[in-house]
């Protein structure tokens, strides 16, 4: 298969996944993972994506979902510094609810050895905080989806309707000061309003990539948190819009 070919069957992929695989596109076009690997670098030069260990992913689109797979080896110091500012947010004792975003995998680990409660939808989570003798760990059941490794659906937005915590900690897809806090699914954005509805401190957790995007589900417009949590400084006309609406950001 000619170059020309290859990239354009990289391209739909990406179109239609959002992220993609070495190995699967190897043996999807029938060539060697090296040969993706170049077609890639070039594919990356010419910015029509952003490459990982070990495939590759955009951000296009309101429907710009990437699997866990690719989300859990991206942005690791950022997701590590917003982990740092929300373990100082934390009291002992609190109960707090934890979504299933990487970025709150990074949170749960740092606060694996503290004495708290947590609620969380995800499994990975869970799997983090189930040897903590500290955490007392409570898992919202559902619909599991592999994609995310957490639960979704209204099995789970009914038992988390159970629930009320001192602090909910969510992250989203996107999120922008005209259009607030959006996700790639409804059935994700309904789980996220149902934690910050029932939480009397909303957090919101996400890194500077995010900002300035919008995607397919409306979650809550940025009036709805209490603060947001980045890896690094807001642009100023963030600064301004959170200010006027005493919205903490950290």
């Amino acid at each position: 298969m000619l170059a020309i070919a290859r990239k354009a069957a990289i391209r739909e992929s990406l179109q239609e996944h959002k992220s993609v695989r070495i190995t699967e596109l190897a043996a999807q076009l029938n060539v060697t993972k090296e040969t993706i690997r170049r077609d890639l670098r070039e594919m990356e030069q010419n910015g029509e994506l952003i490459r990982t260990h070990g495939g590759a992913y955009i951000l296009d689109g309101v429907q710009n979902d990437i699997d866990v797979g690719t989300r859990q080896v991206l942005k690791i110091p950022e997701k590590e510094r917003i982990a740092q500012k929300c373990d100082s947010l934390i009291q002992s004792g609190d109960y707090i609810y934890l979504d299933g975003s990487t970025t709150c995998w990074s949170i749960a680990r740092l606060i694996a050895h503290r004495k708290l409660t947590v609620l969380t939808s995800s499994l990975e989570i869970a799997n983090i905080l189930c040897a903590s003798d500290t955490i007392k760990l409570h898992v919202v059941g559902g619909e599991f989806s592999p994609k995310n490794k957490d639960f979704i659906g209204d099995g789970a937005i009914k038992t988390l309707e159970r629930y009320y915590v001192d602090k909910a900690i969510i992250s989203c897809r996107s999120v922008h000061l005209r259009y607030g806090i959006t996700d790639t699914s409804d059935g994700r954005a309904r789980l996220h309003q149902t934690a910050l509805e029932h939480a009397r401190r909303k957090y919101l957790v996400v890194d500077h990539s995010k900002l300035n995007n919008v995607s397919f589900s409306h979650i809550a417009p940025l009036t709805a948190v209490d603060g947001i949590v980045m890896d690094r400084d807001f642009p100023s006309d963030w600064v301004d819009y959170l200010t006027e609406h005493h919205i903490q950001f950290f």
